[in-house]
């Protein structure tokens, strides 16, 4: 097979019921196209039958390249993976839970015959998604456009499609929590959003509960803002301006004979209020501090078990 123009990748974790539709429904968009293609599945440390079905797909068709991890890395990871494995001109991150409809890319690779260099699926309708999680999703997109240094697009999520261009530039890019869809909007280049509507689960269950959500907010703020480190200024500010203007108003109450700050609760609250203040913004310090400490070991991203040449020699 010559080299494709272009590479659809899948990060995969426990999809064995979605494997074969996905590969089914790809391979269908793709081969309208008239181009060469490849489908780059990485198994991200699976624990049901991903890994083999993942293996029989590479049998069957040599289009499908398997990245197989050593274990769990997590899914930003999974797709840098498949990021540098890919050849293709133009690259598509997809989902393998097919909430993501593969017939987009179609409208995607349109996009980029036309020039675009990033085209990023807007999601217009969420099918399947409970009212707290499309709660929480709107509250975390718009909070990471305030707040960032970058703005990344509202209610876009990893499905795009990537020229080449900018696939070299983000595989420079080596930091260890990583945000994709923030650095596909830090790197530049023509962008443009493409909505669409986003579908349930083919089957099985999500594989990002709150707290993975929660994880990958706090990448995206401290990946990309120094916002909270300027908050813990601003209280400390705060703080310090409510006790100057105290200290006057103390004094005059206690000279007038007042009993309005006798006693010790006052200071005891005073005392816990900057206490919680200080924790607060060392808590602070310390993620971005531990964030510096990961990037410092100089420990590979991800570890390979096989990747697709060791199984094409196998055959």
């Amino acid at each position: 097979m010559g080299k494709p123009v272009f590479s659809i990748i899948a990060p995969v974790y426990n999809e064995e019921d979605c494997l074969h539709v996905l590969y089914e429904r790809i391979r269908e968009v793709m081969d309208t196209t008239s181009e060469a293609w490849e489908l780059v599945l990485v198994d991200d440390g699976s624990k049901d039958r991903s890994n083999e079905i993942i293996r029989e797909l590479a049998d069957k068709d040599e289009r499908v390249r398997p990245v197989i991890f050593a274990r769990n890395f997590g899914h930003q990871i999974a797709v840098t993976a498949g990021l540098d494995f890919s050849r293709g001109d133009a690259v598509v991150i997809i989902d393998a839970d097919l909430q993501d409809p593969p017939e987009v890319i179609l409208e995607m690779i349109a996009k980029w015959r036309e020039g675009y260099q990033v085209v990023y699926a807007v999601r217009s309708e969420r099918e399947g998604e409970s009212w707290f999680k499309l709660a929480t999703a709107s509250l975390f997109y718009r909070t990471i456009y305030k707040i960032t240094d970058v703005k990344i697009p509202l209610d876009s999520g990893d499905f795009r499609l990537l020229d080449r261009k900018v696939v070299d530039v983000m595989n420079s890019m080596r930091e260890r929590h990583r945000f994709l869809r923030g650095m596909s909007s830090w790197v530049g280049f023509r962008q443009i959003g493409l909505p669409y509507k986003r579908a349930a689960r083919y089957a099985g269950v999500t594989k990002y509960p709150l707290s993975k959500m929660l994880k990958l907010a706090l990448n995206a703020i401290t990946s990309f803002s120094y916002f909270p480190l300027q908050l813990a200024t601003y209280v400390g500010f705060i703080s310090a301006g409510i006790s100057i203007v105290a200290i006057p108003v103390v004094i005059v109450l206690r000279l007038t004979g007042s009993n309005a700050f006798f006693g010790q609760a006052s200071t005891l609250i005073a005392v816990l209020f900057l206490g919680g203040v200080q924790l607060i913004s060392l808590g602070i310090l310390g993620e971005y501090l531990g964030r510096v400490y990961d990037e410092v070991k100089g420990r590979p991203l991800y570890i390979v078990s096989q990747g697709p040449d060791d199984i094409q020699r196998k055959k």
